[in-house]
């Protein structure tokens, strides 16, 4: 059976979303991020495959290592799809920032 990784899953992980800001900076190997995790590499490594999977990732060799980088386009539909929401909550903060401004500025008076 041949599961398909859904990417609002994977980056539900926090351990995926380090991954993904380290790898954001600059293309790493496996061993590299896996440096920068309290964890046995084995588990990053699979994390590293989820990502992959999601196609968040996209590795690429340069003799015998694997460098793992962030797929911008895959990024961007991410980015795409919450941008509606995030301007909604802006629009309904901005709204409330107002309303206690104007309860302020009525009770200094």
């Amino acid at each position: 059976m041949n599961l398909r990784r859904d990417a609002f899953q994977a980056i539900a992980d926090p351990t995926r979303r380090a991954i993904l800001l380290l790898v954001a900076a600059q293309a790493m190997t496996a061993g590299a991020i896996a440096a920068s995790f309290d964890t046995a590499r084995p588990t990053v490594s699979k994390h590293l495959q989820i990502l992959t999977e999601c196609e968040l990732l996209k590795q690429q060799q340069s003799g015998r290592e694997i460098y793992y980088h962030l797929n911008p386009a895959r990024m961007k539909e991410i980015a795409d799809f919450i941008e509606p929401f995030r301007q909604m909550w802006d629009d309904r903060f901005n709204k409330l920032e107002s309303i206690l401004q104007a309860r302020q500025a009525k009770s200094t008076d």
